[in-house]
């Protein structure tokens, strides 16, 4: 950007408010412009200030973070990246703000606080950049149908049924970064409950899967969870890498069994895209169907060629429906590709293909 990124940190915290703004003024691109120590102050601040990005709090005195970011998402949308609390409770509030439109959020140390925002320095600042370029949108009213199960140019939840049979061989994986919580529930909410097995990395710390698989399995027709080590990967069910771990796929015989290790980071990232998608590669061949969904960097575009090359059928996200267009991007750069779509018409593409997969399967029978 050709001028520094104009952030506003919102914290009921004197000490958070202190930290943040240091950390922010360090950087040669971004400079805090103003702290607010609750949201009607922050309201205030916005509206005369106009910022780039705000960092929230979720829980604040007169308004709580969630509250004012629906109202904000709603009549301003902006970037925001929320600040949260490493707890059960904060994990399933962290995952209602991504879903009424923050961009991405931080896990706030629970002890050593100084110590622990400052070891984070380069996280939270990575992330402000990330959201500075965002595309966010206006939150739907609060009456409106949710967004899964009809999205942009797709088409409400399929029926039930699908492809008996065949859905033991296909395996669909996706990968996903910023923006990529909703993005992933667009396209599970609109799976049958005989679906192939999905495998999913999601960018996403330790703490923060087991809500974000809870919140979507009450959504799908399929069961949605955290990958175990060594489970049998099932028809009818989705795995989400948990936070902090590797995930990949392998071969027990006839099935695919889910490894869940603590390998190191790659592309900086754990769980990583790479991983799963190399695994996919490996192990599923033509039998896998692969997914890039919004989100930025690199991680898992080389993986998703390895993918094509070796005979899977690829989707990815255009950029008009992108939180962030950069995993998509360097996916369409690799040629790893077959079809670029909207987000919501990735899933009824996908079934589509299945279907036919299945008549062809029929025809010969």
């Amino acid at each position: 950007m050709s001028r520094k990124i104009r952030v506003i940190v919102v914290d009921d915290s004197a000490l958070v408010r202190s930290l943040l703004s240091e950390i922010i003024n360090r950087q040669r691109d971004m400079e805090c412009i103003g702290t607010a120590n609750d949201p009607l102050v922050a309201r205030e601040m916005i509206r005369e200030l106009n910022p780039d990005v705000i960092t929230l709090d979720v829980e604040m005195p007169r308004m709580d973070g969630i509250d004012f970011l629906g109202r904000l998402m709603r009549l301003r949308p902006m970037p925001v990246l929320m600040i949260s609390t490493l707890t059960e409770r904060g994990a399933e509030v962290t995952m209602k703000a991504l879903e009424l439109g923050a961009v991405d959020f931080v896990a706030k140390p629970r002890v050593g606080l100084a110590s622990g925002l400052n070891e984070l320095a380069s996280h939270i600042v990575d992330k402000i950049r990330v959201a500075a370029v965002a595309q966010v949108r206006r939150a739907p009213a609060r009456d409106a149908a949710p967004s899964g199960h009809a999205g942009a140019g797709g088409s409400a939840a399929p029926a039930t049924t699908l492809l008996g049979r065949l859905s033991t061989e296909k395996l669909i994986c996706i990968g996903a970064s910023t923006g990529g919580t909703e993005a992933i529930k667009e396209v599970l909410v609109q799976m049958p409950a005989d679906s192939p097995a999905i495998v999913i990395t999601q960018h996403m710390p330790p703490g923060f899967t087991t809500s974000f698989a809870a919140r979507l399995n009450g959504l799908c027709q399929i069961t949605v969870k955290e990958a175990a080590n060594g489970e049998r990967i099932l028809p009818g069910h989705a795995y989400i890498a948990p936070g902090g771990t590797q995930f990949h796929v392998a071969r027990s015989g006839a099935n695919y069994v889910a490894v869940v290790d603590d390998g190191p980071p790659v592309n900086r990232h754990k769980p990583s895209v790479e991983v799963l998608f190399k695994s996919a590669a490996a192990v599923v061949g033509r039998n896998a169907f692969g997914i890039m969904l919004t989100g930025m960097g690199n991680d898992g575009a080389a993986a998703m060629r390895e993918m094509k090359d070796a005979g899977s059928y690829n989707y990815v996200q255009d950029e008009a429906t992108c939180i962030v267009f950069g995993m998509p991007r360097e996916a369409i750069a690799h040629g790893a590709a077959d079809e670029v779509l909207p987000l919501g018409q990735i899933a009824p593409a996908l079934i589509n293909r299945l279907r036919s997969s299945t008549d062809r399967l029929h025809h010969r029978i």
